[in-house]
C-alpha cells in the first residue's frame, strides 16, 4: 500500500504521462469525460462517474480496420494496426471496471477480436473507490463493492483526508507504481478501515439498496411471453438509443464501408438494438416492432447473458440509463417487475 498527498497529484500525473498516455476525468464543455491529460485541463476526480464509460478505450465508437484504393485495375488493401502505446486510465469507478469483464466474455472468446485484445493488453486501469455513491447507483445489486478494489483493477485507489492511497493489484499495476516510487510513500490498509465503513453505511441508505436481479426466477420462455408487460413499457420508448450508447456493457456494432471514389475505408461503429435499422438484412428486419427490440435489450442483460456466462449479468448498476433516458424507461423498473417486487 502506498500513498501520496493530494496536493502532489499533478506531479504524479506528469510523471505517469512521461511513461504512458494518461487519461483522466475532466471537464469537456458541459460534460465530464475521460480525456488526454495536460496541465491546463480541469481534472474532476470528485465527479462520481463520467458521462460516457471506459468502454470507448477498448471498444472505440468508430474504428477503421482496412483502407483500400483502386489503382487502375489493381485493388490495394492496407490493414490498419492498433496503436501500441501503453495507456493509463486514472479514476475509473468500480462499476465501469466491472464492465470490462462483461466485454471480455464477448470479444476475447474464440475467435478472439484482435483489435479489442490489443486495446485491452496495452491499457492499465486505475480504479477509484466511491466515497459518495449517488441515488441512481445500484452496483451492489450485481455484487460490485465500490469501497473495495475491483477484480479488474490494476491499481486501486482510495481518497481519504489529504491523501490518495494506492495499491497494486496486477503485474501491470506493480509496473506503474514502481515507475512512480520517487513520489510515493508507504501507507497502511488499516488507514482505510474507517473510510470503507463509511462508504458501506452510505450504500445502506440508497433508494435502490435492495434491488436484486436474482429475484427474477421465471423461466426464460415465460419472461419472453409477457407480451402485455413488454408492450406497456415499449410503447413509451422513443428508440433514441441513448441508453445503449452510455451503457458500459452494450457492445452491438455494425461494419460499414466508406466510399471515397477510388479509395475508401472499412470501419466498425457502435450500433443499438433499440433502433429499427439494427440487424436489417436483405430480406428485412428480424425484429419489426419496438416491443421486440425493448424485450431483446432487457432479456439479453438479465436473462440470456447470465445464462451463458455463469450467472454474470450484463449490467453493472452504474445508473447512466436512469439519468439519460428522456422518458424514465430503465433497467431498474424491469428488474423490479420481473422480480415481482
Amino acid at each position: 500500500m502506498k500513498r501520496i498527498l493530494k496536493s502532489k497529484l499533478p506531479e504524479l500525473w506528469e510523471l505517469i504521462n512521461t511513461h504512458f498516455d494518461l487519461f483522466l476525468p475532466m471537464e469537456q464543455g458541459s460534460l465530464i469525460n475521460f480525456g488526454a491529460y495536460s496541465l491546463d485541463k480541469n481534472i474532476r476526480l470528485d465527479v462520481l462517474k463520467t458521462n460516457s464509460s471506459v468502454k470507448e478505450f477498448v471498444f472505440p465508437q468508430t474504428e477503421t480496420y482496412l483502407k483500400f484504393r483502386h489503382n487502375k485495375k489493381k485493388l490495394e488493401l492496407t490493414p490498419v494496426a492498433v496503436d501500441d502505446n501503453e495507456y493509463v486510465i486514472f479514476g475509473v469507478r468500480n462499476c465501469d471496471a466491472a464492465s470490462l469483464k462483461v466485454m471480455d466474455n464477448i470479444f476475447l472468446r474464440e475467435p478472439v477480436d484482435t483489435y479489442y485484445k490489443a486495446h485491452r493488453d496495452r491499457g492499465i486501469i486505475v480504479t477509484s473507490a466511491c466515497n459518495n455513491p449517488e441515488e441512481t447507483c445500484f452496483c451492489t445489486a450485481f455484487e460490485i463493492d465500490p469501497s473495495e478494489a475491483s477484480p479488474a483493477s490494476d491499481v486501486a485507489t482510495w481518497e481519504k483526508g489529504d491523501y490518495l492511497y494506492l495499491e497494486a493489484k496486477s503485474e501491470k499495476g506493480e509496473k506503474l507504481l514502481n515507475s512512480l516510487s520517487t513520489l510515493l510513500e508507504d501507507g497502511s490498509t488499516s488507514d482505510l478501515e474507517e473510510l470503507k465503513k463509511s462508504i458501506k453505511e452510505k450504500l445502506a441508505t440508497l433508494p435502490l439498496k435492495n434491488l436484486n436481479p436474482k429475484k427474477i426466477t421465471k423461466a426464460q420462455q415465460e419472461i419472453f411471453d409477457m407480451e402485455e408487460f413488454w408492450g406497456e413499457i415499449s410503447k413509451k420508448c422513443l428508440a433514441c438509443g441513448s441508453c445503449t450508447f452510455v451503457c458500459p456493457t452494450c457492445h452491438c456494432y455494425d461494419v460499414k464501408d466508406y466510399d471515397g471514389g477510388n479509395c475508401g475505408e472499412r470501419y466498425r461503429c457502435w450500433d443499438s438494438c433499440m433502433i429499427s435499422d439494427f440487424t436489417r438484412m436483405a430480406h428485412g428486419n428480424p425484429r419489426t416492432s419496438q416491443l421486440q427490440r425493448v424485450r431483446q435489450r432487457f432479456m439479453h442483460k438479465l436473462v440470456y447473458y447470465p445464462k451463458n456466462h455463469d450467472g454474470l449479468y450484463s449490467c453493472v448498476g452504474c445508473g447512466r440509463c436512469i439519468e439519460k433516458c428522456p422518458i424514465g424507461l430503465n433497467i431498474v423498473k424491469v428488474i423490479k417487475k420481473l422480480g415481482e417486487e
